[in-house]
Order: structure tokens, then C-alpha cells, then sequence
């Protein structure tokens, strides 16, 4: 196993004993990403090229359906063109957790619709199907759902619900690229599915997001929306060629994706399989070592078949800060996933449910270091850390 090398620290108590520091993050950046960089720089065509195509063929392989995957510049590109795909416009409400990345809140603002905030499990701080129902009105267009951290949503049960109600599912596979829902690949079974890829992500392209649709006829429009709206063909830029006649039909965006970007995001594919190995491995280890300590909570469940993006626990009994300073002063950074989007200033005035798991969740949360390839010994370290807070 790969083993993370760590950056070095001081202890805020002494400087004669240097503490190594164990990121929250850390990309698996090694010599097949080094050089699949510098092939696509010698090449010389630094605008979306032959590695995007191949990127995108990459991903629909390894979804092993009949869906067309649409490479794009960032995951918030993914959300917002995914949602234009869905037919989310001005006046529409689009349902979503209120425990989300603020990307999802702001792409649904950003088509001209109304977030409609809504509560999550306790036990998968994933979107709460019997509050999603309450929540959908006569404006509601789609139900926005969120994988989170070690946990799937409950696909099933929000498919029936968009089925039962005339509503599309935008998925938010952010936290879930290389995933599987029983046998079938997480991006297979969506309605409309995203993934991100971006620099924190199990898999990183640097920064790229896809957007992953049923029919060419949504393929197509997405390779136009993504050039600004310009029907180039894709296939003329996949052979390093520029269009020179095109029409536009409506407007578009600039957010396509950038060969030296695919081209690393293809040497990560490759890896797939460790990747989310060594994930596993280190959430089984920290869940095992963590459990039954009086005072902190593990995420339920195991993560067979999962490709997790982040570890996280709860500190109950207002002690996170105190958890958070005792871990960073010995050298293990930490973090929180999420503030929650009804606790800002723009987002408070959102239509939402009862938000009482959500506002639960939010004082508790801490997220663990996770990197792909991550030893365990590294683990072990934090885990002696965060055990040594509550033995004091």
C-alpha cells in the first residue's frame, strides 16, 4: 500500500519536538499523473482536445450503461448544466438538503429557480424522502439529491417520489465517483447524474466536473452549452481541430474542459480500483478504533462497495471546538462538511421543512483525514489523537 508522505509541523508547545501533520487532504499525485501532464503540454493543444474525448469515453466504460457522459471544467459547471438539462427555469423550486455544498444552492439560483430546503437521515446525513414529499408544491420541477461522505441517498425512494409527482432528479454524485448501489456504478441509474473532480476529490482531474445523461439528444445539447452555446462538433476538437463555421441557438457558457486537465484525470481513472480500496481500508480502520467511545459517533454502516470522498464524526455535547484544537495542536488538521446554506445570510430566507437533524448535525460534524492510499498507521495516529481527548 502507498504510503502518504507528510509535510512537517511544529507543535504549538515546543519547537524541539517537530510534529509531522497529517493533512485533511491529500491528492494521489505520483509519477503516472507527473507524466500524463507533461505528454499533454508537449503536445501543445491546451483547449479542450483528444484527452477529453477519451476522458469521457473513460467514464462511460466504467459506467458500463447506455448513458453519454459530458466533460466540463468544475463540478458547479456539472450542477448548473445538469440542471438547465433537467428544465429547471425561472419560477421553478428545486427540493434539496439544506446539509449541502453551497454549489448546489447557487446553481439552482443561478437557472433562476428557488432552493427548497430540506432536512436529512440522522443516520446518512443524506436528503430525508418523507421530508422531501412534505415539501413538494405546485412549483416544485426537481428534487436535487446528495450522496454524503460514507453514505448513498436513498435513490429508490426519491425516484418514486419524482415518478409519483412529474419531477426530474438532478443526482449530486459528488462524494461518490467509482461507487456502486448493489451492482450497478453509481452514475448508471440516475435520472441525471454529476460527478466532481475536483482537487479534494477521491478522483482529481485538478478541477473537471461531468454531466451524465440517458439520451444523445441531451448529450448533444450539453457539448453546445458548454462551448458557449456553439454547435462545434465535438468530434472536430477530439482531433485537435477548431470549427470555424458553427451556429448558436441559445446561450451557453464557457465551461469546457481542458486537455491537460483530462489527461491527469485519466491517469487517475486508472487507479480507480486502489483508490477506493485504500479508502475503504482507512474508513474501516478509523470506524473500528472509534467505536464506543462515550461522546463521539461514527458514521453507520460499512463501506463495502463505496468510494468515500470523506471520514466523519460527530463530537456530541458542545465539545467539537475543544476536539478540533486538541487534534490540530498534535499535528492532525480536521474540518467541517457543512455550514449548513440556511445558517448564511442569502440562503435564510429559503422556503425549507423542519431542519432539526440538519441543525443537529451542523454543531457535531468533524471531518477526519481521508487520502487515497493513506496508510494505516496514519490512521492509528489519529485515532491515538482523537481517543486521547475523551480519556482526559
Amino acid at each position: 500500500m502507498l504510503r502518504a508522505r507528510r509535510s512537517k509541523g511544529t507543535s504549538p508547545s515546543t519547537e524541539e519536538h517537530p510534529i509531522e501533520r497529517i493533512p485533511i487532504y491529500r491528492a494521489l499525485i505520483e509519477q503516472e499523473e507527473i507524466e500524463a501532464a507533461e505528454e499533454a503540454l508537449r503536445g501543445g493543444w491546451l483547449g479542450m482536445g483528444s484527452y477529453v474525448g477519451d476522458f469521457e469515453r473513460a467514464v462511460e466504460k466504467i459506467l458500463d450503461a447506455d448513458r453519454r457522459a459530458v466533460a466540463v471544467n468544475t463540478g458547479y459547471a456539472a450542477l448548473h448544466l445538469a440542471l438547465i438539462t433537467a428544465g429547471v427555469g425561472p419560477g421553478d423550486e428545486v427540493v434539496v438538503p439544506a446539509f449541502t455544498h453551497l454549489a448546489d444552492v447557487q446553481a439552482i439560483r443561478a437557472v433562476g429557480a428557488a432552493p427548497v430546503l430540506c432536512d436529512v437521515l440522522d443516520e446518512t446525513l443524506c436528503l430525508d424522502p418523507a421530508a422531501v414529499a412534505e415539501l413538494i408544491g405546485p412549483r416544485t420541477r426537481a428534487i436535487l439529491s446528495m450522496d454524503y461522505g460514507c453514505h448513498l441517498v436513498d435513490h429508490g425512494a426519491i425516484a418514486t417520489l419524482a415518478d409519483t409527482h412529474g419531477l426530474r432528479v438532478v443526482h449530486d454524485a459528488a462524494h461518490s465517483f467509482g461507487a456502486f448501489r448493489g451492482d450497478d456504478m453509481v452514475g448508471s441509474f440516475s435520472d441525471i447524474c454529476m460527478f466532481s473532480f475536483d482537487p479534494v476529490k477521491a478522483v482529481s482531474c485538478v478541477d473537471a466536473g461531468m454531466v451524465v445523461v440517458k439520451t444523445d439528444e441531451e448529450a448533444e445539447r450539453l457539448l453546445a452549452l458548454r462551448i458557449l452555446g456553439a454547435s462545434h462538433p465535438a468530434e472536430l476538437a477530439y482531433h485537435q481541430q477548431r470549427a470555424w463555421h458553427f451556429d448558436v441557438v441559445e446561450d451557453g457558457f464557457r465551461y469546457h474542459l481542458s486537455n491537460l486537465h483530462a489527461a491527469i484525470g485519466l491517469a487517475q481513472l486508472a487507479k480507480l480500483d486502489t483508490i477506493r480500496a485504500t479508502r475503504q481500508a482507512a474508513c474501516r480502520a478509523y470506524t473500528e478504533r472509534l467505536a464506543g467511545i462515550d461522546g463521539l459517533r461514527v458514521p453507520s454502516g460499512d463501506v463495502d462497495g463505496l468510494n468515500p470522498f470523506l471520514y466523519y464524526v460527530r463530537v456530541a455535547d458542545g465539545r467539537r471546538q475543544a476536539f478540533r484544537e486538541h487534534l490540530v495542536a498534535r499535528g492532525v488538521e480536521t474540518g467541517i462538511h457543512w455550514l449548513p446554506v440556511h445558517q448564511t445570510t442569502l440562503y435564510g430566507g429559503c422556503r425549507r421543512g423542519d431542519l432539526s437533524v440538519t441543525d443537529a448535525a451542523a454543531e457535531e460534524i468533524v471531518s477526519l483525514p481521508l487520502h487515497s492510499g493513506m496508510a494505516i498507521e496514519t490512521v492509528e495516529r489519529v485515532c491515538d489523537v482523537a481517543r486521547s481527548f475523551f480519556a482526559r
